[in-house]
Protein backbone atom coordinates (compact mmCIF):
# COMPACT_ATOMS: atom_id res chain seq x y z
CA UNK A 1 0.00 0.00 0.00
CA UNK A 2 1.34 3.46 -1.03
CA UNK A 3 0.27 6.94 -1.77
CA UNK A 4 0.01 7.13 -5.44
CA UNK A 5 2.91 10.07 -5.92
CA UNK A 6 5.30 8.26 -3.78
CA UNK A 7 8.49 6.55 -5.39
CA UNK A 8 8.87 3.08 -5.96
CA UNK A 9 11.37 0.44 -6.34
CA UNK A 10 11.58 -2.16 -8.90
CA UNK A 11 9.36 -4.48 -7.05
CA UNK A 12 6.95 -1.69 -6.89
CA UNK A 13 7.85 -1.26 -3.11
CA UNK A 14 7.12 2.20 -1.66
CA UNK A 15 10.03 4.02 -0.82
CA UNK A 16 10.77 7.45 0.78
CA UNK A 17 14.49 8.04 -0.62
CA UNK A 18 14.93 9.83 -4.03
CA UNK A 19 13.86 13.76 -3.71
CA UNK A 20 9.65 13.28 -3.99
CA UNK A 21 8.09 16.60 -2.57
CA UNK A 22 6.56 16.44 1.25
CA UNK A 23 3.65 18.50 2.08
CA UNK A 24 2.63 19.78 5.41
CA UNK A 25 -0.84 21.62 5.35
CA UNK A 26 -1.31 23.88 9.09
CA UNK A 27 -4.58 25.74 9.23
CA UNK A 28 -5.01 25.66 5.30
CA UNK A 29 -1.09 26.82 4.99
CA UNK A 30 0.28 23.69 2.98
CA UNK A 31 3.99 23.36 2.25
CA UNK A 32 5.76 21.75 -0.74
CA UNK A 33 9.04 20.02 -0.10
CA UNK A 34 11.14 18.67 3.03
CA UNK A 35 10.11 19.99 6.39
CA UNK A 36 14.23 20.48 6.88
CA UNK A 37 16.30 22.20 5.20
CA UNK A 38 16.51 25.69 3.21
CA UNK A 39 13.95 26.98 1.29
CA UNK A 40 11.10 24.65 0.37
CA UNK A 41 10.00 24.10 -3.34
CA UNK A 42 7.42 22.30 -4.99
CA UNK A 43 7.30 19.90 -7.80
CA UNK A 44 6.27 22.57 -10.16
CA UNK A 45 9.21 24.85 -8.81
CA UNK A 46 6.49 27.24 -6.88
CA UNK A 47 8.64 28.80 -3.46
CA UNK A 48 6.52 29.62 -0.34
CA UNK A 49 6.76 32.75 1.29
CA UNK A 50 9.96 32.50 3.46
CA UNK A 51 8.01 33.33 6.85
CA UNK A 52 4.94 31.19 6.42
CA UNK A 53 7.33 28.01 5.24
CA UNK A 54 9.39 28.30 8.47
CA UNK A 55 6.19 28.41 10.74
CA UNK A 56 5.23 25.43 9.25
CA UNK A 57 8.29 22.87 8.81
CA UNK A 58 8.14 24.55 13.16
CA UNK A 59 5.01 22.95 13.76
CA UNK A 60 5.66 19.75 11.72
CA UNK A 61 9.29 19.42 13.51
CA UNK A 62 7.90 19.88 16.91
CA UNK A 63 5.01 16.93 16.11
CA UNK A 64 7.50 14.40 14.94
CA UNK A 65 9.30 15.30 18.28
CA UNK A 66 6.80 15.01 20.65
CA UNK A 67 5.58 11.75 18.50
CA UNK A 68 9.00 10.14 19.50
CA UNK A 69 8.70 11.27 23.00
CA UNK A 70 5.60 9.45 23.22
CA UNK A 71 3.39 12.08 23.55
CA UNK A 72 0.72 11.89 20.74
CA UNK A 73 -1.71 14.43 21.98
CA UNK A 74 0.78 16.74 22.15
CA UNK A 75 1.85 16.34 18.66
CA UNK A 76 -1.40 16.27 17.17
CA UNK A 77 -1.94 19.96 19.09
CA UNK A 78 1.25 21.63 17.30
CA UNK A 79 -0.50 20.68 13.70
CA UNK A 80 -3.48 22.53 15.75
CA UNK A 81 -5.80 18.74 15.36
CA UNK A 82 -8.24 17.91 17.49
CA UNK A 83 -8.80 14.22 18.64
CA UNK A 84 -12.60 13.81 18.06
CA UNK A 85 -12.94 9.86 18.39
CA UNK A 86 -10.89 6.99 19.41
CA UNK A 87 -11.36 3.20 19.88
CA UNK A 88 -8.53 0.34 20.46
CA UNK A 89 -8.46 -3.41 19.68
CA UNK A 90 -5.96 -5.85 21.20
CA UNK A 91 -5.59 -9.31 20.31
CA UNK A 92 -3.35 -12.37 19.46
CA UNK A 93 -4.65 -13.52 16.16
CA UNK A 94 -3.15 -11.54 13.33
CA UNK A 95 -4.44 -13.61 10.06
CA UNK A 96 -8.05 -13.01 10.72
CA UNK A 97 -7.36 -9.54 10.87
CA UNK A 98 -5.54 -9.26 7.51
CA UNK A 99 -6.25 -9.69 3.71
CA UNK A 100 -4.06 -10.71 0.88
CA UNK A 101 -0.11 -11.74 0.86
CA UNK A 102 -0.22 -9.93 4.44
CA UNK A 103 -2.71 -12.65 5.77
CA UNK A 104 -1.04 -15.35 4.07
CA UNK A 105 2.10 -14.07 5.28
CA UNK A 106 0.56 -13.55 8.74
CA UNK A 107 -1.04 -17.40 8.72
CA UNK A 108 2.05 -19.06 8.00
CA UNK A 109 4.31 -16.88 10.49
CA UNK A 110 1.54 -16.10 13.54
CA UNK A 111 2.05 -12.51 14.85
CA UNK A 112 3.18 -12.41 18.86
CA UNK A 113 0.29 -9.25 19.32
CA UNK A 114 -1.66 -6.88 17.58
CA UNK A 115 -2.59 -3.59 19.02
CA UNK A 116 -4.90 -1.78 16.36
CA UNK A 117 -6.41 1.87 17.17
CA UNK A 118 -8.84 4.03 15.10
CA UNK A 119 -9.24 7.64 15.88
CA UNK A 120 -10.38 11.01 14.15
CA UNK A 121 -9.06 14.05 14.20
CA UNK A 122 -10.13 17.88 13.30
CA UNK A 123 -8.66 20.66 11.78
CA UNK A 124 -9.65 24.14 11.68
CA UNK A 125 -11.14 24.71 8.74
CA UNK A 126 -13.56 21.62 9.60
CA UNK A 127 -11.81 18.67 7.98
CA UNK A 128 -12.10 15.68 9.85
CA UNK A 129 -9.68 12.66 9.18
CA UNK A 130 -9.72 8.81 10.40
CA UNK A 131 -6.30 7.72 11.46
CA UNK A 132 -5.41 3.97 11.56
CA UNK A 133 -2.23 2.76 13.36
CA UNK A 134 -1.27 -1.32 13.87
CA UNK A 135 1.53 -2.05 15.57
CA UNK A 136 2.17 -6.03 14.91
CA UNK A 137 4.42 -7.84 17.23
CA UNK A 138 6.32 -10.78 15.30
CA UNK A 139 8.70 -13.69 16.93
CA UNK A 140 12.02 -12.22 15.04
CA UNK A 141 12.81 -8.93 13.08
CA UNK A 142 13.28 -10.79 9.90
CA UNK A 143 9.61 -11.40 9.87
CA UNK A 144 8.58 -8.00 11.34
CA UNK A 145 11.02 -6.56 7.95
CA UNK A 146 9.28 -8.87 5.92
CA UNK A 147 5.59 -7.95 7.00
CA UNK A 148 6.28 -4.49 6.63
CA UNK A 149 7.63 -4.79 3.03
CA UNK A 150 4.67 -6.91 2.32
CA UNK A 151 2.60 -4.09 2.98
CA UNK A 152 4.51 -1.54 1.42
CA UNK A 153 3.67 -2.84 -1.95
CA UNK A 154 0.29 -1.77 -3.32
CA UNK A 155 -1.86 -4.30 -3.61
CA UNK A 156 -0.30 -6.68 -1.25
CA UNK A 157 -2.81 -6.80 1.45
CA UNK A 158 -2.11 -5.40 4.97
CA UNK A 159 -3.72 -5.27 8.76
CA UNK A 160 -7.17 -4.63 8.14
CA UNK A 161 -8.18 -1.12 9.93
CA UNK A 162 -10.95 -1.08 12.32
CA UNK A 163 -14.19 -0.24 11.29
CA UNK A 164 -15.28 3.80 11.10
CA UNK A 165 -18.75 3.12 12.65
CA UNK A 166 -16.62 2.48 16.24
CA UNK A 167 -15.75 5.93 16.05
CA UNK A 168 -18.65 7.71 14.15
CA UNK A 169 -17.12 7.72 10.52
CA UNK A 170 -18.81 5.63 8.87
CA UNK A 171 -17.90 3.30 6.56
CA UNK A 172 -14.07 4.44 5.36
CA UNK A 173 -12.76 3.38 2.13
CA UNK A 174 -9.27 2.46 2.70
CA UNK A 175 -7.28 3.45 -0.37
CA UNK A 176 -3.75 3.03 0.62
CA UNK A 177 -2.74 6.57 -1.04
CA UNK A 178 -2.01 8.02 2.52
CA UNK A 179 0.30 5.60 4.08
CA UNK A 180 3.22 5.06 6.21
CA UNK A 181 5.09 2.27 8.15
CA UNK A 182 8.18 1.53 10.12
CA UNK A 183 9.75 -1.04 11.77
CA UNK A 184 11.31 -1.04 15.57
CA UNK A 185 12.80 -4.48 16.58
CA UNK A 186 10.51 -7.39 16.20
CA UNK A 187 6.85 -4.67 15.39
CA UNK A 188 6.08 -3.29 12.39
CA UNK A 189 4.26 -0.26 12.45
CA UNK A 190 1.69 0.65 9.72
CA UNK A 191 -0.52 3.52 9.38
CA UNK A 192 -3.04 5.07 7.38
CA UNK A 193 -5.25 7.72 6.81
CA UNK A 194 -8.27 8.59 5.05
CA UNK A 195 -10.91 11.65 4.77
CA UNK A 196 -13.73 11.43 6.50
CA UNK A 197 -15.55 14.95 6.22
CA UNK A 198 -14.46 17.90 3.89
CA UNK A 199 -11.69 18.24 1.35
CA UNK A 200 -8.40 17.98 3.33
CA UNK A 201 -5.47 18.25 0.80
CA UNK A 202 -3.60 14.52 0.04
CA UNK A 203 -0.16 16.19 1.29
CA UNK A 204 -1.56 17.05 4.54
CA UNK A 205 -3.14 13.64 4.74
CA UNK A 206 0.31 11.93 3.83
CA UNK A 207 2.17 13.79 6.44
CA UNK A 208 -0.48 13.07 9.50
CA UNK A 209 0.02 9.19 8.50
CA UNK A 210 4.17 10.11 8.43
CA UNK A 211 3.12 11.32 12.06
CA UNK A 212 1.01 9.21 13.51
CA UNK A 213 3.25 5.92 12.10
CA UNK A 214 5.49 7.68 14.92
CA UNK A 215 2.81 6.94 18.28
CA UNK A 216 3.60 4.32 20.66
CA UNK A 217 1.17 1.58 20.88
CA UNK A 218 -1.47 2.31 23.25
CA UNK A 219 -1.14 1.04 26.89
CA UNK A 220 -4.99 0.99 27.06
Amino acid sequence: MSWRNQPRDRQGRWTKGGTAAVGVAVAGVVLYGPVTGGVSTGAGGMSMQAGMTQVTRQAFTKSVQAAKKGRPAQALRHLKLKRTGRTVDRAVQCGARSYGEAQRFLVRNPCRSLNRVLFTVDDERGNRIAVSVSWVRMPTTAQANRLRRLADVQGAGNVSPLPGALVGAGDIAWTGHHYDSRRTGRTTVIAETEPVRGNADPEYLDNVAELAVGFPAPKR
